[in-house]
């Protein structure tokens, strides 16, 4: 007997880097939506904002990761807690997006905006970010050997057609293995 389940078989990624401005009682949010492959990478493209940027008074990301998008971060830089990170982390979550990341970086105009503004700020100027972005669809491949007896190959041929899969090689022996 065959048993075949249909699991989530694509994802939803960025294609390329998307930029956003948003001023707020002159406080300047700059934001960068990033496809990012793993945490190593993400990290390292923090790493090179919080550089550039070394006079902004926060740099702010969150970033979500896996196939599943089961990996997930946020980070306030300082701000008060749930203003940046979290926010950032929603727009990512509300248009369904993995491996991607997004950094917003502030420059504090010197009026304190509260924090439901500043998390308002946040979360618009990251969306706008997104919203830029050309998006790409991956379809998640998996290799499977299947061997049957001879006199079975079309069952298992239709097992193959079912799954809407392609035969990459396929040998024949005692047995039909494909």
């Amino acid at each position: 007997a065959l048993f075949f389940s249909k699991l989530m078989d694509t994802y939803l990624t960025l294609k390329e880097v998307g930029e956003a401005q948003l001023t707020e009682k002159r406080s300047r949010f700059l934001a960068f939506a990033h496809p990012v492959a793993n945490e190593t990478e993400a990290k390292e493209v923090v790493a090179q904002y919080k550089k550039k940027y070394y006079d902004a008074r926060h740099v702010c990301y969150a970033y979500v990761l896996g196939d599943d998008a089961s990996s997930t971060r946020a980070n306030d830089d300082g701000e008060p807690s749930g203003t940046a990170g979290r926010p950032i982390l929603g727009q990512i979550q509300s248009r369904e997006l993995t491996y991607t990341l997004v950094i917003v970086v502030r420059y504090f105009g010197g009026v304190k905006l509260g924090t439901g503004p500043l998390g308002v700020a946040y979360k618009t100027v990251a969306g706008e970010a997104l919203d830029l972005c050309e998006k790409l669809t991956c379809i998640m491949k998996a290799t499977f050997r299947i061997s049957a007896p001879y006199a079975d190959a079309d069952v298992a041929m239709r097992f193959i057609r079912e799954a809407d899969a392609s035969i990459i090689e396929r040998e024949y022996t005692a047995t039909d293995t494909l």
